[in-house]
């Protein structure tokens, strides 16, 4: 039976990470799957550990490097599993995700990643079919990007499987990016020895608190534009980020800057 490992990275997380363990384990279960779950605590100053630490099945290790790249490198170094599922910690996985995943690499030995879109539980209507139109444009990059032009590709981050053997091939996560232009990174070099799939046979369920917070339109165009130019430059355009998660014991997280890029 092929293994699944559920990477899950979280920073001062203590007030979403309950629910998205809670979802993800009742789907485990549903699945009959062997499955493991991680939660990597990126230098969370709040309860994190203890709410994730509150569910036997799951297992907490704490990387201290802040960045999103570098917990989910953790993540893959301390799995075990064939497939890794990236999640991020205010997602609900849905009815049926973990079959889904398996069939799609079943149906497809090529396939390096399979990803999709987010559905937001917290938004508006609006903002949702806004967020879908973008979603129908997401097919191109994979489509014309990866297999004519050979750019690369796109992955949806906080909604993306890698198989392990091509992650191994491509030498993981690039450490160096902090947080946009991540997805689209690994996506990218993970075309480069397979096919990257997106499909809305594979959606997430995601809190919508950095379109509130970032504004729907200022999130759509920061995430176009990374795409962009990790595409055509190998680089993301926005080096630091404002955290949208706030510590049950303390401040908000403030803008930072990414060091320089390096090898992933």
């Amino acid at each position: 039976m092929v293994k699944v490992s559920v990477v899950i990275p979280a920073h001062n997380e203590e007030r979403y990470i309950g629910a998205c363990l809670a979802a993800v384990l009742r789907e485990v279960r549903r699945s009959g799957l062997d499955v493991e779950v991680i939660v990597v605590d990126n230098a969370s100053v709040d309860g994190t550990s203890a709410a994730a630490a509150g569910f036997p099945e799951v297992r907490v290790v704490r990387e201290a490097r802040k960045g999103l790249s570098m917990a989910r490198h953790r993540g893959y170094l301390e799995s075990s599993g064939d497939l890794i599922v990236n999640l991020d910690a205010d997602t609900r996985m849905p009815r049926g995700y973990l079959r889904e995943v398996i069939r799609g690499f079943e149906k497809d030995p090529r396939m390096a990643c399979y990803t999709g879109p987010f559905a937001y539980y917290d938004m508006p209507v609006l903002p949702r079919i806004t967020s879908m139109i973008f979603y129908l444009f997401q097919f191109w990059p994979n489509v014309v990007g990866q297999r004519i032009l050979r750019l690369g590709a796109v992955a949806q981050g906080g909604n993306f499987v890698v198989r392990r053997s091509a992650l191994d091939r491509v030498g993981g996560y690039d450490t160096s990016i902090e947080f946009y232009g991540e997805d689209t990174d690994i996506a990218t070099r993970l075309s480069k020895v397979g096919i990257v799939r997106f499909s809305f046979r594979l959606p997430m369920r995601t809190s919508g608190r950095r379109l509130r917070k970032e504004g729907t339109f200022k999130s759509g165009y920061l995430a176009v534009m990374n795409i962009i130019f990790v595409l055509f430059y190998g680089r993301p355009l926005t080096r630091g980020h404002r955290s949208v998660s706030i510590p049950a014991r303390g401040r908000a997280g403030a803008l930072r800057t990414a060091p320089g890029r390096q090898a992933g």
